[in-house]
């Protein structure tokens, strides 16, 4: 699913006009966006957290030419699924089998 069609989804079963949600929805990522850019957590209950994690520098390899390069620290969000996610996504995989 991507985001136009969370877009059309809210729309849809909410009898909402496409722009309304829309703006919804980039509401929501705009500040989920913005918390992470300020090294704040998010915690959506029943669905999961997302988190910075911090990586050191290290030495890496091209992988075209196999020459070594140091590629620099950096920071990139982490999402972590929730229990109960966890489990829904699981109960309907023992079905599917």
């Amino acid at each position: 699913m991507n985001k136009s069609e969370i877009v059309e989804y809210i729309s849809e079963n909410r009898n909402i006009p496409k722009k309304k949600a829309e703006e919804a929805v980039n509401l929501i990522f705009d500040s989920m966006t913005e918390a992470l850019v300020k090294d704040q957590r998010i915690e959506i209950r029943g669905f999961g957290s997302f988190v910075n994690r911090t990586y050191k520098s290290y030495q890496g390899r091209n992988p075209r030419t196999g020459v070594s390069i140091e590629v620099k620290p950096k920071k990139l969000p982490y999402f972590k699924v929730g229990k109960e996610l966890k489990e829904l996504v699981d109960q309907s995989a023992k079905k599917e089998i």
